[in-house]
């Protein structure tokens, strides 16, 4: 599956959110996960949500946004701008947004400035929610399946596996990599069909910051330019 049928398909299943790339050392899928890392930058979660284990974040995140669209479907395809705020509602406290743009990063997080980091952490979020958002509209309840996980609860990692039905019908297999915070349970990549967004979105923006600086890969980002589509141009100019 190409980078950009993953995109795609991130915005039915609601990951196009804090997916990128890791550092060398990030584990690969069924490897496990990093220790948890800083908190995401949604605010603290309330009691309840903290003490949900991983799989039942995932569930009450879906079910909350279905059950927000099933209300009024055709007032959110008419404006898919309106689905960003279910997507700040139910999915953003799960993600751990700070801890996956690190990742995305890697070797230029460290170099960046704070104004860098908050920049691209706010922008490439936006972008992806902006670009997908309008996928989030038709998804329905039929096309998300949750598989029953068993989690160690003396671990601080886990994965949230899940299956997509894609238009054709066809499955795709979608696994969240999540890690315990103090918020509670939060996801910071999400696998899809085999395609990890934390080593893509690493490997694509990395060419691009190498050739043209972080501060024009987040211009790019800030100006609505789809995330996958920055990577190709590198070793085009």
């Amino acid at each position: 599956m190409s980078m950009a049928t993953a995109s795609r398909l991130s915005g039915i299943v609601l990951l196009a959110l804090g997916c990128a790339a890791a550092q060398p050392q990030t584990p690969q899928p069924g490897q496990g996960a990093p220790a948890a890392g800083p908190a995401g930058t949604a605010g603290t979660a309330p009691a309840a949500v903290a003490e949900q284990g991983p799989t039942e974040v995932v569930q009450a995140a879906s079910q909350g946004m279905l059950n927000d669209l099933d209300k009024d479907r055709a007032a959110y395809r008419r404006d898919p701008a309106k689905v960003g705020q279910l997507v700040d509602k139910y999915l953003l406290p799960h993600f751990d947004t700070e801890y996956s743009a690190r990742l995305v990063l890697g070797k230029y997080w460290r170099t960046a400035t704070p104004e860098q980091r908050q920049r691209f952490v706010d922008a490439f979020y936006h972008s992806l929610l902006n670009n997908y958002g309008a996928a989030l509209a038709d998804f329905t309840a039929d096309r998300l399946k949750i598989y029953p996980s068993n989690v160690d609860p003396a671990k601080p990692t886990a994965t949230v596996r899940t299956e997509v039905k894609r238009d054709n019908g066809d499955r795709v297999a979608v696994n969240y990599y999540m890690h315990k915070t103090p918020q509670g349970w939060k996801a910071w990549d999400v696998v899809i069909d085999g395609i990890s967004y934390v080593n893509s979105y690493r490997t694509d923006f990395g060419a691009q910051i190498e050739q043209q600086g972080i501060d024009a890969v987040i211009k790019r980002l800030e100006s609505g330019e789809k995330p996958e589509a920055i990577g190709k141009t590198a070793g085009k100019s």
